[in-house]
């Protein structure tokens, strides 16, 4: 599209077919001409940040934000989209995955698995789990709603040393093999599906979106992501507490925090809205100076925040983050979720502030 970052995609042909292959949190396209004679096949890799994907659509009722269209040969065509409204997602020419990434939680779970227990004297696992789960160069596919989760459901606290809990799952692991160097492939499967560790909800956790993806990710239809929604049993969840991390990063979680967690005390999500009062028709109306007027309609113009107004975009988190200018932050809200609902006295309140912009004067 005219307003896509991505770079031009050199190649061109009147019929060609699209495969693709996954590997953590990239993808690989490739274009391949059905006469191997007219064009040479062409790679891409895509990263989707928080709100890219890919959606299949009539040619004449393209979504916004399409960045990167491929076009149908059948009548009345049709077009597979890459959509990303926040435009943090991207794709660059090639087949090479990013050289930083470790192997994929998902595909490549034995090898993954061993990269992270090999590399444990590594100053990255200095840090509180919570933070390496983001790490790519050893969490491959990880983001911050499955990091949540995969806590959870292990009952580590979020900020416990990566260090502490990775080696103690490592000395469980020999000790296992040690006790019966006889088990079958089988009963070892059998043995972890019963009581999986951290790095296998890793692997399984993931799965599990992977298997349900066509009923749980389409912010279209809001049935499906209530569907979503309900599989989640940490992550935005009422009733969990929630903190930064060092990174600025909101983690939620159950229980106690760990001896890493920063200073404040953690959030609860609360668990359902308080009931407004009614106001008394017979009370007297409360006189306002003026002055306290113009402070009642500058902070109506802006409602509260909500909890997933608070979260911040989906990032990759492979590495440090750039530097930003001192005083200035993004705050993004997270997808499909539905805005505050504003009060009536806010709206009362803000057709009041455009009368006065106006030049009209309005009363109370």
């Amino acid at each position: 599209s005219a307003v896509g970052r991505g770079p031009e995609v050199p190649f061109r042909s009147e019929a060609y077919r699209i495969s693709a292959v996954a590997r953590g949190k990239e993808l690989r396209l490739t274009l391949s001409a059905l006469d191997p004679a007219a064009t040479a096949p062409q790679d891409l890799v895509f990263r989707f940040g928080m709100s890219g994907s890919f959606r299949l659509c009539p040619a004449a009722e393209l979504p916004r934000h399409a960045h990167l269209r491929f076009f149908t040969g059948e009548s009345p065509p049709r077009a597979l989209c890459f959509v990303d409204p926040r435009r943090f997602g991207s794709w660059r020419l090639g087949d090479a995955w990013q050289p930083e990434r470790g192997p994929c939680v998902v595909s490549e779970y034995q090898a993954f698995r061993g990269n992270v227990l090999k590399n444990l004297d590594d100053r990255a696992f200095d840090k509180p789990i919570c933070e390496v789960l983001l790490n790519q160069k050893y969490f491959n596919g990880i983001g911050n709603y499955l990091r949540a989760e995969i806590l959870y459901r292990s009952k580590i606290p979020p900020f416990e040393k990566a260090r502490t809990v990775l080696e103690a799952l490592k000395e469980q692991e020999q000790e296992r093999r040690k006790k019966d160097p006889s088990l079958t492939l089988s009963k070892k499967v059998k043995l972890r599906q019963e009581n999986p560790d951290l790095l296998e909800l890793c692997h399984t956790v993931p799965m599990e979106v992977i298997m349900a993806e066509k009923q749980l990710f389409d912010p279209e239809h809001s049935d499906n992501y209530a569907a979503f929604k309900n599989w989640l049993q940490c992550y935005l969840v009422p009733g969990m507490s929630s903190l930064r991390d060092h990174s600025g990063r909101t983690i939620w979680f159950q229980g106690e925090p760990g001896p890493m967690a920063p200073k404040g005390e953690p959030r609860k999500t609360p668990r359902k809205k308080s009931p407004q009062l009614k106001a008394d028709p017979e009370a007297p109306t409360p006189k306002v100076s003026p002055r306290a007027l113009k402070r009642r309609c500058r902070a109506a113009a802006k409602p509260p925040k909500s909890e997933e107004e608070e979260e911040e975009k989906e990032e990759e988190a492979e590495g440090p983050r750039k530097g930003r200018a001192r005083g200035k932050r993004k705050v993004t809200a997270a997808p499909a979720l539905p805005e505050p609902e504003v009060p009536q006295g806010v709206r009362r309140s803000r057709r009041t502030s455009a009368r006065r912009g106006k030049g009209e004067t309005g009363s109370h």
